[in-house]
C-alpha cells in the first residue's frame, strides 16, 4: 500500500467518523454556560419579571426610559448648577420640583433597576446632561436579586466604575447610603427575608468609607429613618422598602447638604490614561 493511499484512507475514515458523530467542537476558552431553574416571584413579582425580562434583553440598562428626555433637556445655562439624581424607584417617586423648588436638580430614577443598568446608562442619563453633581442612590434591589444577583463585591465595583466615569467627565459624585427596610406595614413582613438588612448596613459602610477615600459627600439618609430595631421609623414607608412624603421630607435637607458641600469641593478628574 503506497503512502498516498494510507494517507487518503485514514483522511476517508475520519471523514466518515466525523459524519457519524458531527464536526468536532471548535475551540472555545469559556466553560458551559450554567442552566438555572426559575424561582417562583409570587403573584406581584413574578409577573412584572416575565413582563420585563424580554426587553431587558435588548437593552439592560434601560437607556430608552429617558432617551427623548435627555434629548430635550439641552445644556445647563450659565450659572445653572445642574445635579442628577440616579437611582431606582426611590428616586424614581421622589418629586423633585416639589421637594427642592427653584434648583436645577434632574430626576434619572428608574422603578427596580440594579446598579449594573445604571453603569450601562451612565452617559447618556448622567455625563450627557453636562451636571455639576450626580447623586447616585442604588443597591437595595442587587441585593433583593430579582434582575441580577451580584456579590457585595460586584456591587461595590459597579458604585466604583460610575465613580470613575464621573471623575473622568468632572462630575462630583454623592453617594447616598441604602435606606432601612421595615416589616412593620402590613403584608411586609418578608421584606427582612428579601433585602437582607446586614447586608444593606455593610454596603453602606462600605459606601461611606469609599466617600472617605474619594473624598466625595456620603448622604447619610439610614441614619435620619432608622430606628432603634434597625428598622425604617413607623409611619415613614408603606411597603417596608420605599419611603412615604414624611420619609422624604427627613432625606431631603440630608442630600441638599451634602450637595452643597460637594458644589463648593474642588472637581476631580481622573488622571488621563497613558
Amino acid at each position: 500500500m503506497s503512502a498516498r493511499f494510507s494517507i487518503a484512507a485514514a483522511a476517508a475514515a475520519a471523514g466518515l467518523m466525523f459524519a457519524a458523530h458531527g464536526a468536532p467542537p471548535h475551540y472555545r476558552s469559556s466553560p458551559e454556560r450554567h442552566k438555572v431553574a426559575e424561582r417562583d416571584w409570587g403573584p406581584w413579582l413574578g409577573p412584572f419579571r416575565a413582563q420585563l425580562v424580554p426587553s431587558l434583553m435588548q437593552d439592560f440598562g434601560e437607556r430608552y426610559i429617558y432617551a427623548k428626555a435627555d434629548a430635550a433637556i439641552g445644556l445647563p445655562r450659565p450659572g445653572e448648577l445642574r445635579v442628577v439624581f440616579l437611582g431606582d424607584s426611590i428616586t424614581d417617586r421622589w418629586d423633585l420640583g416639589h421637594a427642592f423648588p427653584g434648583k436645577p436638580y434632574v430626576n434619572r430614577g428608574i422603578g427596580s433597576q440594579v446598579t449594573a443598568q445604571m453603569v450601562l446608562r451612565f452617559h447618556q442619563d448622567v455625563v450627557a446632561l453636562h451636571p455639576d453633581a450626580v447623586v447616585i442612590l442604588a443597591g437595595v434591589n442587587d441585593v433583593q436579586g430579582v434582575l441580577q444577583q451580584d456579590s457585595e463585591a460586584q456591587i461595590e465595583a459597579n458604585y466604583e466604575a460610575m465613580a470613575d466615569i464621573a471623575d473622568r467627565h468632572g462630575i462630583r459624585p454623592v453617594f447616598a447610603s441604602i435606606l432601612p427596610v421595615s416589616t412593620y406595614p402590613p403584608g411586609a413582613s418578608a421584606v427582612n427575608d428579601e433585602r437582607h438588612p446586614d447586608e444593606l448596613r455593610r454596603l453602606n459602610a462600605w459606601l461611606r468609607r469609599f466617600c472617605a477615600t474619594r473624598g466625595y459627600q456620603y448622604a447619610d439618609y439610614y441614619s435620619v429613618l432608622v430606628d432603634t430595631a434597625g428598622q425604617m421609623r413607623r409611619g415613614l414607608t408603606d411597603d417596608g422598602v420605599h419611603p412615604l412624603d414624611a420619609g422624604y421630607k427627613l432625606m431631603a435637607p440630608v442630600v441638599d447638604a451634602a450637595i452643597g458641600r460637594t458644589l463648593r469641593g474642588p472637581v476631580r478628574r481622573a488622571a488621563p490614561r497613558r
